[in-house]
């Protein structure tokens, strides 16, 4: 009984623990997505898309996916939240950076915000995973359009990736999150982060 305890916390304290942040301008569904994210990988249901609020601040999610621990810090994206963001940078191992794909109106301001983040130092070699979100309204253009669209100058050794995903019905979600968790594993950053930590192996 004692070696099988044993093995199981062993187990747990193995797993990497990441942080990642959810970006993106007001009314992209980044909080939407947090929810969508507790309830595909986690016992714990999230709140219904109708019950969401726009986020003041910071939501905090966690859930283990793969060999993982990923503690999601989801921040508000109202213009004058923006300077928040920054406070979490130096910590963060990824970012996920959410598009509204259905309302081309708002993709200038989010490329401005992107190409924002892109450039901050503290940022430096954080793999990226933008989502082209709400896929499930009618008219919601393609990652690839989306891709396009954004034409990054910044993104220079990064790691990235372009995902279309729903945040409402989760289409596209572990996809993208399998492939986040398997880039941070291997990121020069993740190395930074661990040796600033100052002990190999616990991030």
């Amino acid at each position: 009984m004692f070696s099988l305890f044993y093995g199981l916390w062993k187990y747990m304290l193995s797993k990497t623990e990441f942080h990642v942040l959810i970006l993106g301008i007001d009314k992209a569904g980044k909080t939407t997505l947090l929810e969508k994210l507790k309830s595909i990988y986690s016992k714990m249901e999230g709140l219904p898309p109708d019950r969401i609020v726009p986020t003041v601040g910071l939501n905090i999610g966690r859930i283990e996916a793969a060999n993982a621990k990923l503690v999601f810090w989801d921040l508000g994206g109202q213009v004058g939240l923006r300077t928040i963001w920054e406070k979490y940078y130096e910590e963060a191992h990824a970012i996920i950076y959410v598009i509204d794909a259905s309302s081309p109106s708002s993709f200038e301001d989010a490329k401005s915000a992107l190409e924002k983040v892109l450039r901050h130092e503290d940022l430096r070699g954080a793999p990226l995973l933008i989502l082209a979100n709400k896929q499930d309204l009618p008219g919601s253009i393609s990652a690839e359009d989306v891709a396009r669209y954004l034409d990054l100058k910044e993104l220079d050794e990064r790691l990235y990736m372009f995902q279309a995903v729903s945040s409402y019905d989760g289409t596209g979600i572990k996809f993208g999150i399998d492939w986040l968790v398997e880039v941070m594993e291997r990121s020069k950053r993740t190395e930074i982060l661990r040796v600033r930590a100052g002990a190999a192996g616990h991030v």
